[in-house]
This record gives C-alpha cells, sequence and structure tokens, in this order.
C-alpha cells in the first residue's frame, strides 16, 4: 500500500538590530523586538494558525487516517511563547489526536552539526527537552537544520539513539535510485533514512502558483494520479515543506488551503494511505544504504550547504562564532547562554549568502550580503568580549575547565551543608523530646 508522509519545518529566527562599530562594548541587547514580533504575528494569522486548524479538521474528519509530522526550532516556539502562544495551543491539540509526530533537531536550527560535535548533541537534547514540556511526546526521528546530511553526521546521529532520519532525496545522492523507497546510512546501516520526494515536494512549494509551469495548476487529484500511477513497488512518498507554504509563502488566494484539504478525500479514495515518519521506519524495511562522504541539503539547485557556508564573510563568521564555543559551554551566565542559542541560527549566515542575496531581497533584512556580514560581526564582537570578560583568552581551556569542576564541587558541599542545617533543628528537637521523656 502507497503512503504519504507529509512534514512541515517550522523555524523563525530571532532577527538582528541595526549594531554598528560603535555599540561594541557598550550595547549588550543585540535583537530587532519590533520587527521579530511583527514577524511572527504575520506569519501566524497567514499561515500558521489557519493551517493547524486546516489539519486539526482533516484528522477529525477521516477519523486518524490523515497524519503529519512537524520539526519545530526551539527558538521559533520560545518567539510564539512569547508573541503568539495560540499557536502553540493548536500544536498541542495536534499533539493530543495522536496523528501528529514532532521530530527532533537542533534547538537553535543551527550548524552546528558541521562545525561542533558537543554542541550539536547538547543542542539536540535541549530541543527533545523542550517538545516533551510543550507536547508529551519524545522524539524518535531526526530532521537536521535544512535536512543537511552526511556520513558523518549520520554518526553523530546514531550515537545520540535515533533510528532514523530525514534527508533530501537530491538526485546526485540517489543517481538512479528512486526517492520513493526507504533506506540505510552506509556509515551505519540501523540508521534509516526517509528520502524527501524532491518533485512533488518543490512543485507545491514553488511552482503551485506559477502560471508559466506547464503542469499549472496543480490541483488535488492530479497529484494524488502522480503518486498512484508510480510503480507498484515505489509505497514511500516523503513530501516536506515549509510550513508557511500554507498561508505564507503560498497565499491563501492562490487556493494553497482548500488543495491541501481535498488530498486525503482523493489520496483514500484510490488506497494510497498516510503515515507519520515512525510508522513508515515499523512498516518499511530498507532496500539499500546511501554513501554520503559530504554534507548537502534542501537548499538550491545544487542542494549542498553553499547557501550557509559558500563565501569567505560566511567562513569567516561561523569559524569566529564557533570558536567561542568551548569557553561559552563554561559559562552560567543565562544571558550570555540565551545569546549563544540566538546567534546561532542558521539565517544569520543564509543573509550573507553572496550567491542568494547580492542586493535587496524580501527575504533578508539586508541591504547586501556584506551589510548583513557587518552587523552579524558587530554583535559577535561584542558578545566574543563579554565571553572573554568571563574567561580571558590568555587562560587555557583545561585551567577553565579544573576551575569550573572545583567550583561545582564547592557548590555541591555547599547544597549539602544547607540540608544538614535544615535537618539539624528537627534531630535536636527530637534528642530534647526523648530526654524530656526520660
Amino acid at each position: 500500500m502507497k503512503t504519504i508522509c507529509f512534514y512541515f519545518q517550522v523555524h523563525q529566527p530571532f532577527r538582528l538590530k541595526r549594531y554598528r562599530f560603535f555599540d561594541i562594548g557598550s550595547d549588550h541587547y543585540y535583537y530587532d523586538d519590533f520587527s521579530n514580533e511583527d514577524i511572527i504575528r504575520g506569519i501566524a494569522n497567514r499561515s500558521y494558525l489557519p493551517a493547524n486548524a486546516l489539519l486539526l479538521d482533516l484528522i477529525k474528519e477521516y477519523q486518524g487516517k490523515f497524519k503529519v509530522a512537524f520539526s519545530v526550532s526551539g527558538i521559533a516556539l520560545e518567539q510564539m511563547e512569547i508573541h503568539v502562544p495560540e499557536v502553540i495551543d493548536g500544536f498541542k491539540e495536534l499533539a493530543k489526536t495522536g496523528c501528529v509526530e514532532f521530530l527532533a533537531e537542533t534547538y537553535d536550527h543551527s550548524l552546528a552539526s558541521l562545525e561542533d560535535p558537543e554542541e550539536f548533541r547538547n543542542q539536540v537534547q535541549k530541543h527533545t527537552e523542550k517538545i516533551q514540556l510543550l507536547f508529551g511526546q519524545t522524539p524518535k526521528v531526526f530532521r537536521n537544520t535544512e535536512l543537511i546530511y552526511s556520513d558523518e553526521i549520520a554518526e553523530l546521529v546514531y550515537a545520540m539513539g535515533y533510528k532514523t532520519m530525514m534527508v533530501e532525496g537530491a538526485k546526485h545522492v540517489l543517481g538512479w535510485k528512486s526517492p520513493n523507497y526507504l533506506y540505510a546510512s552506509a556509515a551505519r546501516p540501523k540508521l534509516k533514512l526517509l528520502t524527501r520526494n524532491m518533485k512533488y515536494s518543490d512543485d507545491i512549494s514553488f511552482r503551485f502558483s506559477n502560471y508559466d509551469w506547464s503542469e499549472y495548476p496543480l490541483v488535488s487529484d492530479k497529484l494524488v494520479n502522480w503518486i498512484a500511477a508510480t510503480s507498484e513497488s515505489e509505497q514511500l512518498f516523503n513530501i516536506g515543506l515549509n510550513y508557511e507554504v500554507l498561508g505564507s509563502l503560498q497565499l491563501a488566494e492562490t487556493g494553497i488551503f482548500e488543495f491541501f484539504k481535498a488530498i486525503p478525500r482523493f489520496a483514500l479514495a484510490k488506497g494510497i494511505g498516510f503515515s507519520t515518519p515512525s510508522e513508515i521506519t515499523n512498516m518499511l524495511k530498507p532496500v539499500g544504504e546511501l554513501v554520503v562522504p559530504y554534507p548537502y541539503s534542501w537548499t538550491g539547485e545544487e542542494k549542498d550547504i553553499s547557501s550557509w557556508t559558500g563565501n569567505v564573510l560566511q567562513r569567516e563568521a561561523i569559524s569566529k562564532l564557533y570558536g567561542i564555543g568551548e569557553r561559552v559551554r563554561l559559562t552560567r551566565d543565562r544571558r550570555i547562554l540565551q545569546d549563544w542559542d540566538y546567534l546561532q541560527a542558521s539565517n544569520h549566515f543564509n543573509f550573507m549568502s553572496t550567491k542568494l542575496f547580492p542586493g535587496p531581497s524580501v527575504y533578508s533584512p539586508y541591504e547586501n550580503a556584506y551589510d548583513a556580514f557587518n552587523n552579524y560581526m558587530n554583535v559577535l564582537s561584542d558578545f566574543i568580549d563579554r565571553v572573554q570578560s568571563q574567561f580571558p583568552e590568555n587562560i587555557e581551556n583545561e585551567e577553565l575547565n579544573a576551575l569550573l569542576t572545583t567550583i561545582l564541587n564547592q557548590e555541591e558541599e555547599i547544597k549539602r551543608l544547607k540540608k544538614d542545617l535544615e535537618v539539624a533543628p528537627k534531630k535536636a528537637g527530637k534528642k530534647t523530646q526523648k530526654a524530656e521523656v526520660v
């Protein structure tokens, strides 16, 4: 039986305010609060809220036969909690149906998997705890930032206990193979890979409202007929989308909501079902292994990582940021740790792309890539100064680790002594009572 796995990426970064060179050392708040609130509220009203309502209605209408999955970054959840908690409520209602799976990812929607394995593990754990807290689920399937994947990343993900991972069905990785099967990692054969069907996903994401597209208009029964017409052995159709496709990237006037609303009716009529990634893992067996020596993603024509690391500006910013990571992990300053999270969002480096943003764009808050780089590096310079004020550069990491261990041991001893002091009066009272009885 053929099955469709819809999964949605949900992410919004904390955008930076205009931060000048002269602000370094005097202003330690980096974020454009007005812009962040305005953007998240706008997207929530156009996309997240009506999309959540639509999916909930479909799950109820088809009595649990319609299912989807979400990958929601931790910093997106933080913004929703602050500005649009009703979106969180909508996700909670979806989680209660048992037909929606929440996937694990990096808390910051970061590039840590490429640069800092320890930070990568920490973020995945932090994200898992956030999903457990909000939605009562422990994620079993991993989806990396922008579907970034390689054999090396597979090793890290498998070591964290995940048995399934979402990846892009890029042609240079699959070759002659179809994305409509379950695969395994060549590096870790027990790690199953769900390859995104690039064509169907991009048809919906980018070509749905394109009048010049040869297949326009894309209607629900047309998509279902394409799936039904594939080889009988092709049973799995992973359609991965940015959640903003519903109502924001494809506006409501294009008919995108009506398109999604009709898909289950046509699919179920042809015997095509819907499954979550975990269900697919339990249902199918891998038909082969994928060898991926170099990282790739779901972004751009090349499906590589050049959108974040393609020029010297991006590489310099990433190197400076992760170069301070070991010292940041030593601090217990909550403001520094929060800024560390927010500054790692992949969007900051994406805005520095000379390929994507040689000039002004509705997708970037900057005039050009150089403007994005200068603003970010000013912020990063101040951040690094704050970290180094706590852990000076001339002190070796080994010394800092030893010092931190001593401090932690002292704190544990203080806690133990406090407990002893709290218990001591009670013990003294009991001894006095016994003496009086005698």
